[in-house]
């Protein structure tokens, strides 16, 4: 899931930022010796934090169907925030801030990451993809924290949130659809012997509509 919004910001930037410019995209951490090995443009995207967004939590479980019935139960999507320190490294400050402003007009114009730019299991489960732009940080960090923790000096930033869903991998297959209802056998007390036996009867549609047998797992 990661990697495949990184890619969707790569492809955003790239087509409505860059527009063809020479300036590289790197998601490397930026640190004082990354910046000492740069020598050209370059727009960094570095993911320095991944939290579940809990005011999204859900639980239950999503039926998967075949022919209108049950196949298999997956659990809901989970919802993580994942937050980007975007830079802009050039010789000039004056040109630094010319790519910030870019990128901050591009990012505010975009409410949800653009669908067609979305790839992988992100795009089979159909939900939008939020993203934010200089929020404000929570209370337990502070990016000068996080600028701190890279060993590097403050610099220009903007803080993107991307607020993505990702899909357990558990999976609960279910049994298949019964066919008929349950029979009955008498048999004696003492010998065993069967005495009686009332047979399955099959079991209609409108029976199973009616909720009176439904599908087992």
């Amino acid at each position: 899931m990661i990697h495949d919004i990184d890619s969707a910001l790569r492809g955003l930037i790239e087509d409505e930022v860059l527009d063809g410019a020479a300036v590289d995209i790197d998601f490397a951490a930026p640190t004082k010796d990354w910046a000492a090995r740069r020598n050209s443009p370059t727009i960094d995207v570095y993911l320095y934090d991944i939290r579940q967004d809990v005011t999204r939590r859900a639980f239950g479980r999503v039926e998967r169907r075949d022919d209108g019935r049950v196949t298999e139960r997956r659990p809901v999507p989970q919802w993580f925030r994942l937050s980007y320190l975007v830079t802009a490294w050039t010789q000039r400050p004056e040109d630094e801030h010319r790519l910030l402003s870019d990128l901050l007009a591009c990012f505010l114009a975009h409410d949800f990451i653009p669908a067609e730019r979305l790839e992988g299991p992100v795009t089979e489960l159909g939900l939008s993809v939020p993203i934010g732009v200089a929020l404000p940080p929570s209370q337990d960090r502070s990016l000068s924290d996080v600028w701190s923790a890279l060993g590097g000096e403050l610099k220009p930033s903007l803080d993107i949130a991307i607020i993505a869903p990702l899909l357990p991998a558990t999976d609960y297959p279910v049994g298949p659809p019964v066919t008929h209802e349950p029979g009955l056998r008498f048999l004696a007390r003492e010998s065993g012997e069967e005495i009686e036996s009332v047979d399955p009867r099959p079991v209609t549609d409108g029976a199973r509509r009616r909720g009176r047998i439904a599908e087992v797992s």
